[in-house]
């Protein structure tokens, strides 16, 4: 089932043309696809994960919720993904874009949203002035709406939204929502004593830790069965939820581990109050992915400038959200798709 390219200035034409999807995996309510196709060459980069763990890389605060500044001193190329969440600083984040940033980049600012509503001070140890570590990914698909949806309106900039401070609600109300979740599915309270609010330190809970471990152990080792897997889509509870692709292999192995946690706990998050409850609605065959990825990339067409090296393309219909990160030469280094 082939995939069309997107029709946005500068992108080569070759890449999700020849990607093919198999599937579904399923693991209770959760149902995986893979999307296959040939790698494009050269290096990996870091991720965001791996460079805060060098020490490479580093995310500062500004002052402004909204906006944060990341700063890669290293020698390699670092990806951020959008959902991103860093931990630390004044409050815990979630980064609003994918971007790629080159060696030696100095400080470059990122679009961010509140995960961790009230506080602004230092928690515990940590350092109030920069974010040392990445091991989560936003885990709601409603969340990641509410913070890259296209704007009705033409943006000045993509670091000041017109419509930000809703969008930062929308983000704490889905936050407060998830944990609720959470709570009544693995029968324990997740909010965590030295802020209740933070999104992070409720994933870090253990009985959530546990339950997520579940579903990665029963489908992590799928993505060693192909060598040619670019990315991956999913359903929750037979419905379709979203898919995220990558130039390459190496890329989608590196990132894997992560997205598949967020996958799964949002999974368990919408789990039925019923424990024995199986989904409604059957999981998608593999060519209503392909349908889904088709027909969004052939949506409404806008573009960004996020920085001078990053491009956003995007697309929207009645059903699907697309955003394609560029870089400046045109060539992607992200694709993401939403269900609506």
């Amino acid at each position: 089932s082939a995939v069309p390219v997107l029709g946005l200035p500068g992108l080569a034409a070759a890449a999700t043309g020849a990607t093919r999807i198999t599937g579904p995996y399923t693991h209770q309510n959760l149902a995986l696809y893979f999307a296959h196709g040939p790698s494009a060459p050269g290096p990996v980069p870091l991720t965001l994960q791996e460079a805060l763990a060098k020490g490479t890389f580093w995310v500062h605060e500004t002052g402004d919720v909204n906006r944060l500044m990341v700063d890669n001193r290293g020698a390699e190329d670092v990806y951020i993904q959008a959902g991103d969440i860093v931990k630390g600083g004044k409050q815990d984040r979630v980064l609003t874009v994918s971007m790629l940033v080159p060696p030696k980049s100095g400080p470059t600012p990122i679009g961010a949203y509140c995960v961790e509503q009230g506080r602004w001070q230092r928690r515990g140890t940590e350092d109030a002035a920069r974010f040392t570590s990445s091991d989560s990914a936003m885990p709601s698909r409603k969340a990641k709406i509410a913070m890259k949806a296209p704007a009705p309106q033409r943006e000045i900039s993509p670091l000041h939204r017109p419509d930000t401070g809703n969008r930062q609600s929308e983000v704490w109300r889905d936050v407060a929502e998830t944990q609720s979740k959470l709570t009544r599915n693995i029968g324990a309270a997740v909010a965590a004593p030295e802020s209740r609010s933070s999104l992070q330190l409720s994933l870090e809970h253990k009985q959530v830790r546990a339950t997520v471990a579940e579903y990665v152990a029963a489908l992590k080792p799928l993505i060693d069965k192909s060598a040619d897997t670019l990315g991956f889509a999913f359903a929750v509870n037979g419905q379709l939820n979203s898919a995220d692709l990558y130039p390459s292999h190496g890329l989608f192995k590196k990132l894997w581990p992560k997205l598949l946690e967020a996958a799964a706990t949002e999974a368990i998050a919408e789990k039925s109050a019923d424990k024995n409850a199986k989904p409604t609605v059957a999981a998608p065959d593999k060519d209503q992915i392909s349908g889904f990825l088709a027909d969004a990339e052939r949506g409404r067409k806008g573009e960004r400038t996020i920085n001078d090296t990053t491009r956003l393309g995007t697309g929207e219909t009645e059903k699907s959200y697309y955003f394609e990160t560029r870089k400046a030469d045109g060539v992607w280094v992200h694709r993401n798709y939403l269900a609506r």
